[in-house]
């Protein structure tokens, strides 16, 4: 854009004619100057070395990932984000003038979709990090700072995994029954806390915070239970104690 500008002005003030233009030499002179600051190879070895650590940053978030919902389309954003990043920064270069000039149009975008776990936000942040360690030809720091990220929230899930699982037990029983679901609870789970519950002439329904593994069959062993006429788990992200 710079030698465009230059060539823009030379016309301008008159001292590039038009047959000058038409030969072709100013505009060689513009191509060259475009080809000194990278080359068509190296824009397609950065969007390469992009796509890979995109993908591989979207295989620790599936792999890590302990949400409800899971949302494939998230990691589809983490990969276009370090695609999208890496020729920016490449365009950007040394150059000041460009790189307040992005930041300014960086500025006015706004993000309406609410991130609902701060931890998505982290692997965002570690796609765009990627994406302008590429774009500056930084590969070495690239390589070591995907694999020892990766190899961190790897551990961090592993560690996490050992943990129960949160849930929310819905039941729906009759009042005498209570203290039996209580004792029930107790033998079972190993943390639990009552989130809410709701009477009617028809009978009670109570919420309750739960932490267990997957391998219990709490929703059966309530049902066991005389009194209780339905019983429903939600998988949920809450922390236990909180």
């Amino acid at each position: 854009m710079h030698a465009f500008a230059l060539l823009t002005t030379a016309i301008t003030n008159g001292s590039v004619t038009f047959n000058d233009v038409a030969n072709g030499s100013t505009w060689s002179d513009w191509f060259a100057n475009q080809l000194s600051s990278f080359t068509p190879l190296n824009v397609a070895l950065g969007l390469l070395a992009a796509l890979i650590c995109g993908t591989v940053i979207s295989l620790v978030y599936k792999k890590t990932y302990r949400g409800v919902l899971y949302s494939p389309s998230f990691t589809l954003t983490l990969i276009l984000l370090c695609l999208v990043t890496t020729p920016v920064v490449m365009a950007i270069g040394s150059n000041v003038a460009l790189s307040m000039g992005m930041v300014g149009a960086l500025s006015i975008v706004r993000f309406r979709t609410a991130v609902k776990d701060p931890l998505d936000t982290t692997y965002m942040f570690w796609s765009i990090t990627m994406g302008i360690l590429l774009g500056a030809n930084a590969y070495v720091i690239a390589a070591v700072a995907l694999l020892g990220i990766g190899l961190i929230m790897l551990a961090i899930s592993y560690m996490r995994l050992k943990n129960p699982n949160g849930y929310l037990l819905v039941l729906h029983y009759d009042e005498y029954a209570q203290p039996e679901i209580e004792n029930e609870l107790k033998r079972c789970v190993r943390f639990y806390r009552m989130r809410s519950k709701t009477v009617t002439r028809a009978g009670a329904e109570m919420t309750v915070e739960i932490r267990l593994d997957h391998r219990a069959n709490i929703v059966s062993q309530m049902l066991d239970i005389n009194g209780v006429h339905d019983a429903t788990l939600v998988a949920t992200q809450t922390e236990a104690g909180a």
